[in-house]
């Protein structure tokens, strides 16, 4: 079957903003005014929950597969995440004194600094990063802060690939279910549970909603509408709760609340009004960081994290548009060439494990 490269075209947009997002939101917080940072979350995680349920079928056996070896790739990335954590902590005692360190680590946020090199490395974070319990890598502070998608997206398509399974003609009870849940949530906030609930309810809609799409094309008409019912509901919201309601809107993103459903909704309309519109027939770089998404998103949480290094040197120098743009720039070619080098350790990693798979089969 031909890849669909729309596919690969949007994933690799939706990670192009995904890098901006983390820009602004987090080394962006010393100078981007928080107008453009409410902006930026126009296009956000959603799509790549709707583009997975495009993507999706009813085969049990063969998404489990796929989320093992994804699985195994996390483990795999994390495990070198936690070397150069700790590597780098080491390093920077050494070369820079313990003193550079510590503003490095005040200018980030954390609550952990170094004391000396003679720390151990903490290995029970390595096994809560296996086990999907996100402690701060403290050199990479973005990493983890970025994890919380992977794990609500193991959840969910457990969920949704059994839903496809053995519900296939009620998938339709089951989004209502999903935005049902989100909407009693919101509207009885004491209600919204803790944990990931509200999130794999929100987004499992979102999943399911965007599979029952799969092949087909919204008409022009229903497009039109639905643009106008968004940008009433935004309206009517900024109408009667003033521009301060907007400028909440990273708080409205965790857990998902309304206000972060209608605004993420005008890109997720977009995928799916130009899914079988829009023909992308030629491979691209866009096309190339959709089809190596899952690299581009580790790589983006390191390379988010060291462009700190330039804010913190660069934000009295250079106007605060100029600089998010070179910010931007720069952490888009970093992400760009740690996700090839992710790619190739990962392809390394397989290796080594298919080899030692070989000699314990040998030996039994």
């Amino acid at each position: 079957m031909k890849r669909d490269l729309y596919i690969d075209f949007a994933k690799g947009f939706a990670t192009l903003s995904i890098i901006f997002i983390h820009t602004v939101f987090w080394s962006g917080q010393f100078y981007i005014p928080t107008e453009v940072r409410v902006l930026s979350l126009l296009i956000d995680v959603p799509l790549f929950y709707a583009l997975s349920g495009l993507t999706s079928g009813g085969n049990v056996e063969k998404t489990l597969y796929r989320l093992l070896k994804l699985q195994i790739t996390f483990m795999i990335f994390v495990t070198l995440l936690f070397f150069l954590d700790y590597l780098f902590k080491v390093f920077g005692l050494n070369v820079f004194g313990l003193a550079w360190m510590q503003d490095f680590y005040s200018t980030f946020g954390s609550k952990y600094v170094p004391q000396s090199i003679s720390d151990v490395p903490q290995w029970q974070n390595l096994g809560n990063w296996y086990l999907h319990q996100y402690t701060n890598a403290d050199t990479f502070p973005v990493v983890m802060g970025s994890f919380w998608y992977l794990k609500v997206y193991f959840i969910l398509t457990v969920f949704g690939v059994l839903i496809l399974r053995f519900f296939p003609k009620h998938v339709k009870w089951f989004i209502a279910l999903c935005f049902g849940l989100t909407l009693i949530f919101n509207l009885f906030p004491h209600y919204y549970p803790t944990g990931q609930v509200g999130y794999v309810a929100l987004y499992l809609g979102i999943f399911l909603l965007a599979n029952q799409l799969k092949g087909k094309k919204i008409p022009t008409k229903v497009a039109a509408v639905l643009y106008g019912i968004l940008a009433l509901i935004l309206i009517i919201l900024f109408w009667n709760e003033g521009k301060e309601f907007f400028l909440k809107m990273n708080k409205a993103k965790f857990p998902p609340k309304l206000l972060y459903v209608f605004w993420s909704s005008f890109s997720l309309l977009t995928l799916l009004v130009l899914y079988n519109r829009l023909k992308i027939s030629k491979e691209s770089l866009v096309t190339f960081i959709g089809k190596n998404a899952i690299f581009f998103y580790f790589a983006q949480g390191i390379s988010s994290s060291l462009v700190y290094f330039l804010v913190v040197s660069l934000k009295e120098k250079i106007v605060w548009w100029a600089l998010m743009l070179l910010i931007y720039l720069i952490n888009v070619a970093l992400a760009f060439g740690i996700a090839v080098l992710l790619k190739k350790f990962d392809a390394l990693s397989w290796k080594l494990l298919e080899f030692l798979r070989k000699k314990t089969a040998s030996a039994n």
